[in-house]
């Protein structure tokens, strides 16, 4: 959408300090880990920023993208509970690399269905219109069958693999809290349903809102 830069600007400040903030809040790092955790946000996207349409293109063309998105978001996510005690922040960050290949996956199943789900490139960007009880309607109504559809997926998936992974691993499952502080359990579990969430925010539920009349 076409909108003033000024209000762009202070959008993302706003968003980047309320981040910011709250892993200070509640404790999840300390001012140093979010300077540095910013600093090297920016350091990605200098690195990252030119080749963004080349890893978008690959991510939709390529015939084994998907495999190799998995596979690679998968090593990222055991690479990262190495630490020999449990934490918050391992799970959060197999939860993220879940997420991000959920998405990558469900966008690149867009493109070889030919699923026009985005406006074409020639029209954008797009003019903001005005709010009317229509569009008002529309959008409240996509946000909440959205939310309902996503809150099911994870519900379900929770459902199947954290039973599932304490079965193959053998790990009592009396204690769900303590099972997943063993990496075996947690890992799987916030790999695979948030994978599944972030297919569905990309796939299922924009199918789901072409077909009932919503895109």
């Amino acid at each position: 959408y076409q909108y003033p830069l000024m209000f762009g600007l202070i959008l993302a400040f706003c968003w980047c300090s309320l981040v910011c903030c709250s892993r200070i809040y509640m404790g999840m790092h300390s001012i140093l880990d979010v300077i540095a955790g910013f600093l090297y946000a920016i350091l990605i996207l200098i690195v990252f920023h030119p080749v963004v349409d080349l890893i978008d293109n690959f991510n939709l063309t390529y015939k084994y993208a998907p495999l190799i998105i998995i596979s690679l978001h998968l090593a990222l996510g055991i690479f990262s509970f190495t630490l020999d005690t449990w934490s918050t922040s391992r799970g959060d960050t197999a939860q993220i690399l879940g997420c991000g290949a959920g998405v990558a996956c469900g966008s690149h199943v867009n493109y070889i269905m030919g699923l026009k789900l985005d406006p074409p490139p020639s029209t954008l960007p797009l003019s903001l219109s005005s709010l009317t009880v229509t569009v008002f309607g529309k959008a409240i109504l996509r946000l909440l069958i959205g939310v309902i559809v996503l809150l099911l997926t994870k519900v379900a998936m929770k459902k199947a693999t954290i039973p599932l992974a304490c079965k193959i691993f053998r790990i009592p499952h009396d204690d769900v809290r303590k099972a997943r502080q063993r990496m075996e359990v947690e890992l799987p579990y916030r790999y695979i349903t948030y994978g599944m969430v972030g297919f569905s925010l990309m796939f299922i539920v924009p199918c789901l809102f072409h077909s009932i009349g919503l895109s």
